[in-house]
């Protein structure tokens, strides 16, 4: 054993060619959410290696794996129990190692079937897992694409049965079974695609339920699915930290919901920001972050029109021009923050 990390709470310790049985009924924690982290600066690197693994000595339940990203660096993709778990864990990093990180959105690893000669042969093979948005392929080069599916067994009240049935049907969800356990509670399968699940679906549950309905989830392969890669985009230029991989007939609902939180978590700048969700060139969702504006014609107490509109068009200039040099910086909280689907009142 050379790292402290391959002992794993459950595991049966023995001496050396004296076998035992391994003591049975432990299972191991399931990540409900994966989310990619990487350090703000990459001289940092190795300081945040340190402090994860600290981190993750007591609290075994968060995966770590090696990622790497073209614009943010190297980094991890880390999976978590639920969203409040990865907000708890980046705050510890925050509080105990002083550490400033960046989240990116949640993903699950797709698939997608090549029909593409030269792909195919760059690749080595025709079929390949997509966990990353940056290395989505192009829809003319792909013949199917895959999303991984897991079949989801609901325990709850029956006094709560209509709103879960509703929440399943707007995660996509299909129903395999239904059944009463007892007078008051109910049993539910539903095969779920597994992006659906991984950022808030766990939360949303025991929100409706009221604290009282339990989940637990099992691997279901994959399905055909209609998928594309959706950006978005911060005066033109696209944030690689929030680009994502939606289905189709959510992709407008996605982009419009993402567009209207980050223009509640971005603060203000004196250039207006124009935040925008795209899918390939096309936009599909806009919204408009109103610069700070200084009352220039203030000092104007009467006098000829063309002086007043002289200096709005003098401000309106030297807003263009900020517009074209200044750089939109997205605070890291901001990312949490927009990925949650309950509006916070």
């Amino acid at each position: 054993m050379k790292e402290v990390t391959e002992a794993q709470i459950g595991d049966t310790l023995f001496l050396y060619k004296q076998p035992v049985e391994p003591l049975s009924g432990f299972k191991s924690a399931k990540p409900m959410v994966f989310a990619g982290m990487y350090p703000v600066d990459q001289t940092e690197y190795n300081n945040l290696k340190s402090a994860l693994e600290r981190l993750t000595l007591n609290d075994s339940s968060v995966t770590v794996h090696r990622d790497s990203s073209l614009a943010l660096g190297a980094g991890w993709r880390l999976g978590f129990l639920g969203l409040l778990h990865m907000e708890v864990f980046n705050q510890r990093l925050e509080q105990e190692y002083n550490m400033s990180v960046i989240l990116t959105a949640p993903t699950v690893p797709y698939k997608a079937i090549l029909s593409s000669a030269k792909l195919i042969k760059e690749y080595g093979k025709a079929e390949i897992t997509i966990i990353n948005p940056a290395q989505f392929p192009d829809k003319l080069s792909v013949s199917e694409y895959l999303e991984p599916t897991v079949l989801g067994t609901i325990v709850t009240p029956h006094e709560y049965i209509g709103k879960i049935i509703a929440l399943c049907q707007d995660r996509r969800a299909v129903q395999k079974d239904m059944l009463y356990i007892d007078e008051s509670r109910v049993m539910l399968k539903y095969l779920f695609p597994l992006n659906e699940i991984v950022v808030d679906f766990y939360d949303a549950l025991k929100s409706l339920s009221s604290g009282y309905a339990s989940f637990d989830y099992e691997d279901s392969g994959y399905q055909a699915a209609d998928l594309i890669k959706m950006d978005i985009l911060l005066n033109g230029n696209p944030v690689e930290e929030l680009a994502t991989i939606v289905h189709n007939d959510k992709a407008y609902a996605t982009g419009k919901f993402l567009c209207e939180r980050l223009k509640d978590a971005i603060p203000r700048q004196l250039f207006e920001i124009a935040i925008q969700a795209a899918i390939g060139k096309k936009i599909i969702a806009r919204e408009t972050l109103k610069a700070y504006r200084k009352n220039v014609v203030a000092k104007c107490y009467g006098g000829d029109i063309t002086r007043r509109m002289k200096l709005l068009k003098r401000q309106a200039e030297g807003k263009k021009l900020m517009r074209k040099i200044g750089n939109v910086e997205v605070p890291r909280d901001a990312f949490i923050r927009v990925l949650k689907r309950q509006t916070d009142k």
